[in-house]
């Protein structure tokens, strides 16, 4: 028996998962014993990526985050992404994306129609993917059919506590609640994207989730032209400035009465105005006042980054859901913020930026609170940002997750009940955050 050829020798060094090998090979008169690694072929792992409109990026928060994790975790992963026909025409419609497989449905990926588009996709992606990534719970109570009848890894990310929105009735709201409850329970990895949703999940599921927010490294600093001035005119004077979907738990009436009664203040909000009552009725309160700006949705980004990046404050009213993709991209942008007091916010931007509940609250901010604090505190939002929303930290968290299930993952959940005195055996036990309970936001009346 000869000793391995060249060519033989350089194939395994190029593989990788090296198991342990000894063998013994015999040259003429001398016996060689080898101790070494035998390199093996590993195939990616398939990953199926449900519950978005597809990439690239043409909607929302989970979009933009399917395409970064798409940019970041392609070569180590194969990843497969269901994609709405309603947002991509037929040119645009590629087999891949970025190294991407895309599958395309002809169904909205939002509104009711989202629970027959995640289940056909869930339905789909098991009989191939090793694991399903399952963006929002509107499907969640198919998550069963993937445990019962395939060994599809399910991890979910339960997208805030999307059945507490004000624009859904009491019977959505009851039918979005059991469908989070069971994403949760039947998945084998849970993700929240803020503290205090966690904290939520660890109160009423039992489970400890795996805390990833969203990156904001993709916003960029622009300056203003002449053109843009003329364009927009407010830009030759100091504005505040807020971008939201038009919807009531935002908080958008507050806002606009506030600065209706601060003549002195300019405000500009870009929404979509024209897609509901509630945001057409605004727009027609509100639009005589000289002091507000209420534009309709602007989709390029370095336009809207233009008008963002240069406000003297950001108002941010959201207080439903968790980590707010357009806080955290103001907050990248180094500006001082002004936010409405619920805790997933406080999460968001660490206690550090200033707070408001009501009218009276928010008006005062904006006449007391000086220039030097404003900067200071915008210099800290951009301290927090850089540290803790990055694509490429996380993109690494959810490909961290999708490695796990290879060491026999499985995911923890809280059986003890404890006390509040109990904080250092919380410590030890990684469920420090349950320590801090009285921040968590919740209703009591639902």
């Amino acid at each position: 028996m000869g000793i391995p050829s060249q060519n033989a020798t350089s194939f395994l060094l190029q593989n990788r998962y090296s198991p342990r090998f000894t063998g013994v090979f015999i040259c003429g008169n001398v016996m060689v014993i080898v101790h070494t690694k035998i390199f093996i072929m590993a195939t990616k792992k398939k990953i199926a990526i449900i519950g978005t409109g597809g990439v690239p990026a043409r909607y929302g928060g989970f979009e933009t985050l399917v395409e970064h994790l798409v940019v970041n975790l392609n070569q180590e992963f194969d990843l497969y992404v269901y994609a709405s026909t309603k947002l991509y025409s037929k040119k645009e419609r590629v087999k891949k994306w970025n190294n991407a497989n895309m599958y395309y449905l002809p169904l909205s990926a939002n509104g009711i129609s989202s629970i027959l588009y995640d289940l056909i996709s869930m339905i789909h992606a098991m009989f191939f993917a090793d694991q399903i990534l399952l963006l929002g719970v509107s499907a969640g109570i198919f998550t069963p059919i993937v445990k019962w009848f395939s060994k599809t890894k399910l991890i979910v990310n339960i997208d805030g506590l999307e059945w507490r929105r004000e624009k859904w009735n009491k019977w959505v709201q009851r039918f979005l609640h059991f469908s989070e409850k069971t994403a949760v329970r039947f998945s084998d990895a849970d993700i929240t994207d803020n503290e205090a949703i966690k904290r939520y999940t660890a109160i009423y599921y039992k489970t400890a989730s795996h805390l990833i927010a969203y990156g904001a490294d993709h916003v960029t600093q622009e300056n203003m032209t002449n053109n843009d001035v003329i364009k927009y005119p407010f830009l030759s004077s100091p504005y505040a400035f807020k971008v939201a979907r038009i919807e009531p738990e935002n908080n958008l009436s507050m806002v606009l009465e506030t600065f209706s009664k601060t003549p002195s203040k300019t405000l500009v909000i870009v929404g979509n105005w024209a897609k509901s009552q509630y945001g057409i009725t605004l727009k027609e309160t509100y639009q005589s006042f000289k002091n507000i700006h209420l534009l309709d949705p602007i989709y390029n980004q370095k336009e809207l980054n233009k008008l963002r990046a240069n406000c003297f404050v950001y108002i941010h009213g959201h207080s439903a859901g968790g980590t707010n993709p357009s806080l955290v991209e103001a907050m990248y942008l180094n500006l001082p913020i002004l936010s409405f007091d619920v805790s997933y916010n406080r999460a968001t931007t660490s206690n550090q930026c200033l707070y408001f509940k009501d009218v009276n609250e928010l008006q005062y901010l904006l006449e007391n609170t000086s220039y030097t604090t404003l900067r200071k505190i915008g210099k800290e939002m951009g301290h927090i940002a850089r540290f803790r929303y990055t694509w490429k930290y996380i993109s690494n968290r959810y490909g961290s997750i999708f490695k796990a299930f290879d060491y026999n993952y499985k995911k923890p959940e809280l059986k003890n009940a404890y006390q509040q005195g109990d904080y250092n055996k919380l410590v030890h036990n990684g469920y420090a955050h349950l320590s801090n309970t009285k921040l968590f936001y919740q209703n009591t009346n639902n």
